[in-house]
Parts: C-alpha cells; sequence; structure tokens
C-alpha cells in the first residue's frame, strides 16, 4: 500500500478510482478501538470481527455502525 493516499471518511485511504475503501469483515473491533477510541463497541469483545458486530447490530457496514451508536 502507498505512503501517499488521499484520505476521505473518517482518514480511511480511497482506491484509485476514488472510491472509500472499506473495512474488512474480519477487522477486529480491538483494532478498530485503537481508531474510534476505547469507547467503541462497548461490551463487545476484543476479539469480535466486524462483521459479527455488525451482523449482531443490524447494521450494514462500519459508517452505519457509527450513525447508530454515537454517544
Amino acid at each position: 500500500m502507498s505512503d501517499h493516499c488521499k484520505t476521505g471518511l473518517d482518514d480511511r485511504c480511497r482506491d484509485a478510482d476514488g472510491e472509500i475503501r472499506r473495512k474488512r469483515g474480519d477487522t477486529l473491533v480491538g483494532t478498530l478501538r485503537d481508531d474510534y477510541g476505547p469507547n467503541f463497541a462497548q461490551g463487545a469483545r476484543s476479539d469480535m470481527r466486524l462483521d459479527t458486530l455488525l451482523n449482531r447490530t443490524g447494521s450494514a457496514s462500519l459508517s452505519e455502525y457509527l450513525k447508530n451508536h454515537k454517544k
């Protein structure tokens, strides 16, 4: 991955076509807490996968989860 990327939403890189990259489903909640803070997904184990978290909360994407779970 290039060190020079155009950042977008939530400081995520954009693909060559300009689309913001999606977080992979196998990203761990613990890793996401590094990006979004220690209160991200409270009550979820740090070894839970993002796709499991989204499924359990009925969210279609990380962006949707973040919108619906702001404190």
